[in-house]
């Protein structure tokens, strides 16, 4: 796709991860993780719950079978017992994170591009689109089973961007988890990181925030020039 020339100040998009950043979705998670571990007759510890944050399904789930100590996982099975239980949670709508829908829609009336870029697969942000997100929020939305390499690989913000039709390196990225930030980062978006349920500090490539409350239109116009500069 030829790639467009916008001369309105600001990022040429803004690309929002979902989970932990828009929404507080992370404890709908590790409650349907939680609930998938006793079915297996396990318990699921709190140290493999926050390493499984950012990552795409077949990450998450290799991480939870060793942890659990499942050994012989029927996959397609356990996959399909998540994306039921997510889907319901999911459909009853769930909870944004602090200046969340304030920052999406200060940038939707600026009339920037935005694109959600998301480890979670398409079947479940489907429902979530409906419920909470709203479709008209995104001028493309980017699943984590769409691409061939997972976050932290770059392809996913990559790939908004080119959809998008705007270069990477004008355009800034909000993420919430160190593999999200590592992803954004080295696609060659700026990033702000707003932590959630991991600390940020100490993770290269982001500028970070306490909460998405501090962040509107003029924060990343700032953020884009400094960008190209």
């Amino acid at each position: 796709m030829t790639e467009l020339v916008d001369d309105r100040p600001g990022p040429a998009a803004v690309l929002f991860d979902m989970d932990g950043t828009l929404l507080d979705s992370e404890p709908l998670w590790g409650a349907a993780m939680d609930a998938l571990a006793a079915h297996h007759g396990g318990l699921l510890s709190e140290a493999a719950r926050l390493s499984m944050v950012g990552r795409n399904a077949s990450e998450s789930m290799a991480i939870f079978y060793s942890d659990v100590g499942v050994a012989d996982p029927d996959l397609v099975t356990d996959e399909l017992f998540l994306a039921e239980r997510m889907g319901a949670l999911f459909a009853e709508g769930v909870p944004w994170r602090p200046g969340a829908t304030e920052l999406l829609a200060e940038v939707r009336t600026a009339g920037l591009p935005t694109a959600l870029v998301t480890s979670t697969a398409r079947r479940l942000v489907e429902v979530v689109l409906d419920s909470t997100l709203g479709r008209g929020n995104f001028n493309v939305v980017i699943c984590g089973d769409e691409v061939a390499e997972a976050k932290p690989h770059p392809e996913a913000y990559r790939t908004a961007a080119s959809q998008l039709g705007v270069p990477i390196e004008q355009c800034v990225a909000i993420e919430d988890s160190p593999t999200g930030i590592l992803s954004a980062s080295a696609a060659g978006a700026r990033v702000i990181g707003v932590p959630g349920e991991l600390p940020l500090a100490g993770v290269d490539g982001a500028h970070l925030v306490t909460s998405l409350v501090e962040v509107d239109l003029g924060y990343l116009t700032r953020l884009a020039a400094t960008a190209r500069a």
